[in-house]
């Protein structure tokens, strides 16, 4: 496990890697989203690491989440959104993991307005 950055030698626990991956995500929603979710929660198991966001949509996305056509457009902007940022994100979680990313995948629903990570490392936790 990788070490605190606060100038301790203790190793990190799960429990803070998962507040920190959650932390730098909120963060990083705000940042290149456009806006923060109202939750974040992670959960590492193994090798995966699965980030849950509640409340990711905005309200112009929450309008345009009425139909069919809309609910696409919202999955597809969302998706190339993230691609563009993948980088980073995989940046993000190889810093607080010490293992880099093996494969990332993610999904929105527009009826509850949460969106899952899940990212697969090349090591185990």
């Amino acid at each position: 496990m990788r070490k605190k950055e606060t100038g301790t030698s203790q190793a990190m626990t799960r429990g803070q890697m998962e507040a920190e991956i959650s932390n730098a995500l909120v963060s990083f929603e705000k940042e290149h989203m456009g806006r923060g979710p109202v939750e974040a929660k992670t959960y590492i198991i193994e090798d995966i690491v699965l980030i849950r966001l509640k409340g990711v949509l905005t309200p112009a996305e929450t309008q345009l989440a009425k139909d069919d056509e809309g609910i696409q457009l919202i999955k597809q902007i969302r998706e190339k959104l993230l691609e563009q940022s993948r980088g980073i994100l995989e940046d993000i979680v190889k810093d607080i993991t010490g293992y880099a990313t093996m494969s990332f995948h993610s999904d929105i629903s527009t009826k509850t307005g949460e969106r899952f990570i899940i990212i697969t490392l090349l090591g185990k936790l």
